[in-house]
């Protein structure tokens, strides 16, 4: 990657929050420019940090969480990963409003794997392998 991908991470544990931003901060092309612990902040952060991809936390399996919308309509280049803190839980990927989440395997590969599609997706508009 040459250009910083920027990061918002938001909403989930807070365990689980720092445990994404240390696996996140080992990449030398991402850039955590926040940490929201509560929903009602994300649309404040994202306006003063500018994101490329938001990290929130996804309540029911695969369903997009209520706030993606607005966020998406306010800010369309925007992505969007929702993260379960449950177990097994699947994580999921939003790119668009007008698109389905694709589902991406509950581990540290399925997430770093669906960050780098992301940013593939925002810099040249096709997915990374």
């Amino acid at each position: 990657m040459t250009k910083t991908f920027r990061i918002l991470m938001a909403n989930q544990p807070k365990l689980m929050r720092e445990l994404l931003v240390e696996m996140l901060e080992e990449e030398s092309w991402i850039e955590i420019v926040g940490e929201v612990p509560h929903e009602s902040e994300i649309r404040e952060l994202v306006q003063k940090t500018a994101p490329d991809l938001l990290v929130v936390t996804a309540d029911k399996p695969g369903r997009r969480p209520a706030i993606c919308d607005s966020l998406l309509r306010e800010f369309p280049a925007l992505r969007i990963i929702a993260v379960a803190p449950h177990e097994n839980y699947t994580v999921c990927y939003w790119a668009s409003l007008d698109i389905h989440a694709d589902d991406v395997e509950s581990s540290e590969h399925g997430f770093l794997g669906a960050v780098k599609n992301a940013a593939q997706i925002a810099s040249s508009g096709s997915k990374v392998n």
